[in-house]
């Protein structure tokens, strides 16, 4: 009988180190590769001439350029920019609180702000999804001045049609307000 329960407890033993690595591994693993911080999130603010749109994150909405406003559980779409150099249209005021973005934008599909884990993965999504020349649209994307060589922050236009109501991931790069910060 001693040599059956030593047996026992050995096979046991065995089994319970075989099962911790198994146990401990992913978990670990689940807190490095997830974003776990508050992502910074903009929406529509208004339609423009000839198909553009103004997107930003100004004084009265609940956007947080500092610290992020949307937790990392959230499921919502990138902003994706195509910056091709195109020039504004005509009709659209220019300035640093609302400059041209030189391109294109549109929304990814929703994806929740832990599986942004950088800008590269917030990048591959729009590249995934719209085509090599995408990435995440950035709070200072918006350009202006006679050759668009000054920028600014908080909005820009770009040509594109998004809905209103719906807000998105947009990446900052000069504060902790993505969700992989």
């Amino acid at each position: 009988m001693t040599r059956i329960k030593r047996l026992a407890a050995v096979a046991t033993s065995a089994a319970v180190a075989a099962l911790v690595p198994l146990a401990v591994a992913p978990a670990a693993q689940a807190r490095t590769s997830d974003a776990t911080h508050y992502g910074m999130t903009w929406e529509v603010l208004n339609y423009g001439p000839s198909g553009t749109v103004q997107v930003g994150g100004p004084g009265g909405t609940a956007s947080n350029a500092y610290q992020g406003d949307t937790a990392p559980w959230v499921s919502l779409p990138v902003l994706c920019l195509n910056q091709d150099g195109r020039p504004a249209p005509a009709g659209i005021s220019l300035g640093f609180y609302n400059g041209w973005a030189l391109g294109s934008v549109a929304l990814s599909r929703p994806v929740k702000g832990s599986e942004l884990t950088s800008a590269a993965a917030a990048n591959e999504v729009c590249r995934s999804t719209f085509g090599r020349t995408w990435r995440q649209a950035e709070f200072h994307d918006g350009h202006y001045g006679s050759d668009y060589s000054s920028t600014g922050g908080w909005t820009f236009w770009a040509s594109g049609s998004l809905p209103q109501g719906v807000r998105f991931w947009t990446y900052i790069n000069d504060q902790y307000a993505n969700p992989w910060n």
